[in-house]
């Protein structure tokens, strides 16, 4: 979350690499370039389509952290593109697997339970990195619904908290008026 100047009325955004749900949305851009790299054939146009909704989907969180500095409005905004854009990427990965005729993993799987709490255990890209080679279709399309799904969990949440800092706060013009009066003792 943002926290505010107290001598005025700038947010300082806070360091982005430090949220879960952009290290989830970085893991996912890199593992989405290499499942297009390795499964999709070359001018699939669905190539190049995972690749830009995975890219956004880190991309716009980068962004809007850095316009939450000055605007709450455009920092919800570009929070949810990455969440539109990250939800974009599952239904292309529910695709993968229903085009294929294989298994998307649903609670009473053998290795669901296992596989999300891998997840949410673990959010560099070192822990993701080593398996690329070895995944099958089956297990790269249900690791990454797992990751989109916690990340857009993540996501969700911090927008909820964004909310609630503007309803308590204002937005910045009523920040600076109030910086203002401060300053100048009224």
């Amino acid at each position: 979350m943002t926290t505010l100047n107290e001598n005025g009325f700038l947010q300082y955004p806070g360091d982005y690499r430090q949220l879960l749900f952009y290290k989830k949305a970085t893991i996912l851009y890199d593992m989405t370039y290499w499942y297009q790299n390795r499964y999709l054939v070359r001018g699939d146009r669905t190539k190049d389509q995972m690749e830009q909704a995975a890219r956004s989907g880190k991309q716009n969180v980068v962004e809007g952290k850095a316009d939450g500095m000055t605007s709450r409005e455009m920092e919800i905004k570009l929070l949810n593109t990455a969440r539109g854009s990250l939800l974009e990427l599952m239904e292309d990965y529910e695709d993968q697997l229903r085009s294929r005729r294989l298994e998307q993993w649903a609670k009473g799987h053998p290795r669901y339970d296992k596989m999300v709490q891998y997840c949410y255990r673990h959010h560099e890209l070192k822990n993701y990195q080593p398996y690329y080679e070895r995944w099958t279709i089956e297990e790269f399309c249900n690791v990454a619904l797992t990751l989109i799904h916690q990340a857009d969990r993540g996501l969700m949440t911090y927008l909820k908290a964004v909310e609630k800092a503007f309803l308590e706060e204002g937005g910045l013009k009523e920040q600076m008026s109030a910086a203002r009066r401060n300053v100048r003792g009224y």
